[in-house]
């Protein structure tokens, strides 16, 4: 009877220090700057290699995947105006670090609708 018990509280201790991705937060740290630049799918649009799609942005002239969110985060990537279909813009703050930038904000900015 107690092995049952003793082995349910050491899974859920171990699942409790297991390690998490960050993700990016909802709203952008008052201390920081906030960027504007260019969000879409690395491989479909800027270049990135692989073979799957994965949420990147351009900085600078350069591309970088992105951590902390996901292409799917943000909508279907592969709708008309999704990232593998459209390069879009986005509200950033992070860092790039080992060649990727590290996003702790990431928000979408809504498409300019063109005159016709």
């Amino acid at each position: 009877m107690k092995f049952p018990l003793l082995f349910t509280l050491l899974a859920l201790a171990t699942g409790s220090v297991a390690q998490t991705t960050p993700v990016a937060s909802a709203l952008p740290a008052a201390t920081q700057k906030t960027i504007i630049v260019e969000a879409s799918c690395g491989q479909c649009r800027l270049g990135l290699p692989g073979k799957s799609c994965d949420l990147a942005i351009r900085l600078n002239g350069q591309a970088y995947f992105v951590d902390g969110t996901t292409i799917d985060s943000h909508g279907d990537a592969h709708a008309k105006d999704g990232f593998c279909s459209a390069i879009r813009q986005a509200e950033v703050q992070g860092a790039v670090v080992d060649n990727r930038f590290k996003a702790t904000y990431f928000r979408l900015l809504p498409e300019v609708k063109k005159e016709k």
